[in-house]
């Protein structure tokens, strides 16, 4: 059965977590912080999160970084998904930090922690043609309504998403979103593209968040807009300022055995939210904030990109 909350993730240590140079060049919301005490406080942060995993009842696996100097390790999410039919896929990556990240092996060590298996569908060869799709951070996924929404840019190729859609049975969903919401100068000075989708909007079972205002082009704003009304969602809607702190950056999951239903999002992102922004979610699963100040500031992500989603069954 196809669900769209996950009540299990799986996690990486991030033991050699740090500013990255070559992200940052398409990542803006990434800080160069040289303190010697980074990836102590990171690492600390990560087990705050772990903590509130287990307090809500969610399942996770932690596995140790194939490359253990990765500083992006902690956000699997973009090197790997899971599928409730037991295929694996891994991604093509943008830069070669991020390559490094990626374990060929990755299916036989999640068979190894007890998980069920069919198959992995290995597309980082599709570096080689220009084809970049950085996992469940490229595409936000409506897994129950099989729609891939995306936004383009450096890390997010057209290409590769209706490639990936055609492989995966999905409809794309494309659009422009910018740093700003202006239309990109190609100079660099305006409309910057947001480097992942999942910055710009998150979907739950219910609902989806959405920086509407982030999208330049009005007829792709109302495309994202009608395509998740059309499955059902209350369209929360954020603005730029919000999605600049992460507010679109959240994950809904359930709890793995009451099935109890949690938002997860960052401390930074949950003090954004509006009374009424606030209410409406809060209908659709308990609000959990963790603060992750480090791994936001110097990694230029957030919860969200730390939580790649299980979808495999206990073998």
């Amino acid at each position: 059965m196809i669900t769209q909350a996950a009540s299990s993730v799986i996690l990486i240590r991030p033991t050699g977590f740090g500013y990255d140079p070559q992200t940052a060049a398409s990542n803006t919301f990434q800080q160069r912080i040289t303190d010697p005490e980074v990836k102590r406080r990171a690492a600390e942060e990560f087990d705050e999160l772990l903590e509130a995993l287990r307090t809500c009842g969610i399942g996770f696996t932690v596995l140790d970084p194939f490359d253990p100097q990765a500083p992006n390790g902690v956000f699997p999410n973009n090197w790997f998904s899971t599928h409730a039919d037991g295929t694996v896929v891994l991604y093509p990556m943008l830069t070669a930090s991020r390559r490094a990240e990626r374990d060929p092996d990755l299916e036989q060590l999640l068979k190894a922690e007890g998980f069920k298996t069919r198959q992995t569908l290995d597309l980082s060869g599709w570096e080689h043609k220009g084809l970049i799709l950085e996992g469940t951070g490229s595409l936000v996924l409506d897994r129950v309504n099989k729609k891939a929404f995306a936004c383009l840019s450096e890390r997010t190729t057209e290409r590769a998403v209706n490639a990936w859609c055609e492989s995966m049975g999905y409809t794309p969903v494309t659009f422009v979103a910018t740093e700003d919401g202006r239309i990109p100068d190609g100079g660099g000075v305006r409309g910057i593209p947001v480097y992942h989708t999942n910055v710009v909007m998150s979907i739950g079972e219910g609902f989806a968040v959405v920086c509407l205002d982030a999208m330049p082009f009005p007829a792709e704003r109302q495309e994202v807009r009608e395509e998740l009304e059309k499955s059902g969602k209350e369209v929360i809607t954020i603005g730029i300022e919000q999605m600049q702190h992460f507010l679109g950056n959240m994950l809904q999951m359930k709890a793995s055995t009451t099935m109890d239903p949690y938002i997860f999002l960052s401390e930074t992102a949950f003090k954004q939210l509006r009374p009424e922004q606030r209410i409406a979610l809060q209908g659709h699963g308990q609000l959990v904030p963790v603060a992750i100040p480090t791994i936001e500031a110097v990694g230029g992500g957030s919860v969200r990109c730390m939580l790649a989603e299980n979808f495999l069954v206990r073998a």
